[in-house]
């Protein structure tokens, strides 16, 4: 038991030892900052993203557009502010398909062992064997470009890690008194798995998930660079990005400014990740 990771304790207290944290802190701090431009960027982003003024572009950042405009005169910064939706609502599809079909797959292979693991770790390790990204690619090339799509082809391509880790601290709770314990007093079944099982596995499995934000990040940017992620002309950092590398050498803002936008969420996710491992993991120094 001692080599499981520890559930958290309490609300307050877990929010204390995040604050208590610098990489913590500083992670969460931009994440906020980041999903708040997100939930306000109607209310404070200051032209209309697909706004169009052939007029004005390749304009360079000055007081009328901070970050200049795009090749068809469209408002950077209204475009990253407006961009930042479907690259977090692409992560957050992803985690909710990706953690919890990892950690089941994990749970019940560990628990009931035999040929149901056996089959079940085979699965795994057939999707394992491939390339992640590449996978992915492949996915999208088939079912189509769109959000919902890109996210499905990371979320299936991304969740054998989830399985395999959930499936050791499984098996070695298994064997343990904790469990047999439980077990004496009539606890069994689902209510085993979910109340007693899950609680213990969960921690490890979301400072494995934290750590994994910012590739889902850089993944999602790397599905709307080939043109397989949303749509135009819905802003999305990744495109844009590929927009800007044709007049990257005459006007390097239309590709740095979306590039550093996902330099700095990735980093913050990172950052966030660095912290709720020493804050979850008692094993790690």
């Amino acid at each position: 038991m001692s080599a499981i990771v520890q559930a958290p304790s309490g609300g307050p207290s877990f929010l204390r030892r995040v604050l208590r944290s610098p990489s913590a802190a500083a992670g969460s701090a931009v994440v906020l900052v980041i999903l708040a431009l997100t939930l306000l960027a109607p209310l404070i982003a200051p032209y209309d993203p697909n706004l169009q003024e052939t007029a004005n572009r390749l304009m360079p950042p000055d007081a009328a557009h901070w970050f200049g405009t795009d090749g068809f005169g469209r408002d950077i910064l209204s475009r990253i502010i407006y961009g930042a939706r479907p690259t977090l609502l692409l992560v957050l599809v992803v985690v909710l398909l990706m953690a919890p079909l990892g950690i089941l797959v994990g749970i019940v292979s560990g628990f009931f062992g035999g040929i149901t693991e056996r089959v079940l770790m085979r699965i795994t390790d057939i999707v394992m064997s491939f390339p992640r990204l590449l996978l992915a690619f492949a996915f999208v090339a088939i079912m189509g470009p769109g959000l919902i799509n890109g996210a499905l082809a990371l979320a299936l391509t991304s969740w054998p890690a989830y399985a395999r880790q959930a499936r050791v601290e499984t098996a070695a709770l298994r064997r343990s008194d904790y469990l047999a314990a439980a077990e004496m007093v009539g606890i069994r079944g689902v209510r085993l798995l979910w109340g007693h099982i899950l609680p213990l596995v969960l921690p490890s499995a979301i400072i494995r998930l934290a750590l994994d934000l910012s590739g889902i990040i850089l993944a999602a940017a790397g599905l709307g660079f080939l043109g397989l992620g949303v749509r135009p002309p819905t802003a999305e950092w990744g495109s844009m990005v590929s927009e800007g590398t044709q007049v990257i050498f005459d006007q390097w803002w239309v590709a740095a400014v979306p590039g550093f936008a996902i330099l700095i969420t990735s980093f913050a996710f990172n950052l966030l990740a660095d912290g709720l491992r020493d804050i979850l993991d008692p094993r790690h120094d």
